[in-house]
């Protein structure tokens, strides 16, 4: 069966007979790997955010973190205007707010926010949910990574916000040009 090839300057055809699995083409590597646990933590919204892919890493493709929402913890609304936000639940149950509408994702739930959509989560439960979010295209992570606490291993988020936290928050807030919004009524 010919497969066609579009990855090339010019289409070609040919069949995996003719392909050669020495080629240097197929030895390339550029995989990112980062080991469970691994990546730089912080303390943000109430949250432990590790970052496991920036832009830089993944050539423009995408930000990847792995986040850990403690009771009560969680963004308040917002808004992305040049980002989307996917999220995969792996353990536990967040409730979401897209535009006015609420709902309670878990694990094994895929939530998909577009750019401009009015959005937060909150863990709700009395255990600590866990989650993967990826923003496309990136950005917003090394923002994380930059501008948030960083966090210190076996502590848990700050209970209490403070003026360092708030004026973190604001500058975040400011640089990723997210637009902070009331609860819907």
């Amino acid at each position: 069966m010919p497969i066609q090839a579009r990855y090339f300057e010019e289409p070609m055809t040919f069949s995996l007979a003719e392909l050669d699995s020495h080629d240097p083409h197929w030895n390339k590597r550029g995989a990112i790997y980062v080991p469970s646990g691994k990546g730089p933590t912080v303390w943000a919204a109430g949250d432990v955010y590790t970052i496991k892919a920036t832009g830089a890493q993944t050539n423009g493709g995408m930000g990847f973190i792995e986040a850990s929402v403690p009771a009560g913890g969680g963004p308040v609304p917002h808004a992305h205007p040049e980002q989307e936000e996917t999220f995969y639940i792996l353990d536990g149950e967040l409730e979401f707010l897209d535009g006015d509408h609420l709902f309670t994702a878990v694990a094994g739930d895929f939530v998909h926010i577009p750019r401009g959509v009015r959005h937060r989560f909150k863990n709700k439960a009395s255990h600590a949910a866990r989650m993967i979010f990826i923003f496309t295209p990136p950005g917003l992570e090394q923002i994380f990574v930059d501008h948030a606490l960083p966090a210190r291993p076996g502590e848990a988020p700050p209970s209490v916000i403070d003026d360092d936290q708030i004026a973190r928050f604001d500058i975040m807030a400011g640089l990723a040009k997210s637009i902070i919004l009331p609860e819907p009524s």
